[in-house]
């Protein structure tokens, strides 16, 4: 509190002081804006880096093998964040640092793989040896670089030429811009890499098992309750059985089956105490049961089964999952699901 009232209170020659670091910043931002923007038009070029790209896309996603993504310096970093990138929506992907792919690392690079190089100069010393090792193997050579005519973007057997724009930097010497448009192409690529092999959401959740995202992920059938834990009635059940086989399940309600095994109802701990008023010796399931209960199929997301129950005016604790048949596979309970992290 106390330092905000002294922001509020800032002496004139502070004010200056943020205002132009402020404006330094937008600065930053608007010619790294400005070199997406010249990304971007170069893409929808289709005889120049448009069709580099779309020749990228069909070489990559057919590739028997894996793509070896490298380079050096700032190029050498959003290297690693592309092959991460790659690696995690479905194409094989591995970075090779040039100075040790020198030094026994080019063993890595085998035949059926690729190998996709940034340089923004096209002329990084460093990178000769694993370009001269995929020209040697007669291995496709896919390079990323802002000059056409650079050594790198001459040997590559495609070049991906982006833009040349003036660096953030305001001495134009930084890495800012420039990466931030290799960084942009590389995204553009796994994204369409993704997009061409029909990469899906249960994939990218097979790959990113751990974390709060990987909980996400999870579907019904890994979260659900099976077996002897399913509270199961049949039609004709007495309310007196009903009622003992909610208590034992705990799970506050059970599924009605019909003749054929499929879910024919759904009684509640609610629809329970509605039907206090009854005879329960002679009652029986079906006279209790709600007919249209809320179900889900297996392969749901376990995040979108939780929003199912909780967007209802009345937020339900349980569905059952049924097969295409109808018949339950299991129930999960939203205590589950906040265990598993989901919410």
């Amino acid at each position: 509190m106390t330092e905000l009232l002294a922001s509020e209170h800032a002496s004139p020659t502070a004010a200056r002081q943020q205002a132009t670091l402020t404006a330094n910043a937008v600065a930053v931002l608007r010619a790294e804006r400005a070199g997406l923007d010249a990304l971007e038009q170069a893409l929808q070029n289709p005889n120049g880096l448009g069709r580099a790209f779309a020749q990228a896309v069909a070489l990559i996603s057919t590739l028997p093998g894996r793509l070896v993504v490298t380079g050096i310096g700032k190029s050498g970093h959003i290297a690693r964040k592309v092959q991460a990138t790659l690696a995690s929506t479905g194409t094989p992907a591995l970075f090779v640092h040039p100075a040790e792919a020198s030094h026994g690392d080019l063993g890595m690079v085998q035949d059926g793989d690729a190998v996709l190089a940034f340089s923004n100069s096209g002329e990084t010393t460093e990178l000769g040896d694993i370009a001269a090792h995929t020209r040697r193997c007669k291995l496709p050579l896919l390079a990323v670089t802002s000059r056409a005519t650079s050594t790198l973007a001459t040997a590559a057997d495609i070049a991906l030429t982006l833009p040349s724009m003036p660096e953030a930097c305001p001495m134009g010497l930084a890495p800012t811009t420039s990466t931030i448009m290799q960084l942009a192409v590389g995204d553009a690529l796994a994204v369409a890499l993704l997009q061409q092999r029909g990469f899906t959401a249960n994939d990218f959740g097979n790959f990113h098992p751990g974390g709060r995202l990987g909980m996400r992920l999870r579907t019904v059938q890994d979260l659900m309750r099976t077996g002897n834990s399913l509270p199961i009635g049949q039609e004709n059940t007495p309310m007196r059985d009903v009622i003992v086989e909610m208590t034992c399940k705990a799970l506050g309600c059970i599924g009605i089956l019909d003749h054929n095994g499929k879910l024919a109802g759904l009684i509640t701990d609610g629809d329970l105490r509605r039907a206090l008023d009854l005879d329960l010796t002679i009652t029986q399931a079906k006279d209790v049961m709600n007919r249209t209960p809320l179900t889900i199929g297996p392969d749901v997301f376990a995040a979108d089964a939780l929003r199912l129950m909780n967007e209802r005016d009345r937020p339900i604790t349980s569905l059952f999952v049924l097969n295409a048949e109808g018949k339950p596979l299991g129930v999960v309970h939203v205590h589950d699901l906040l265990r598993a992290g989901v919410g």
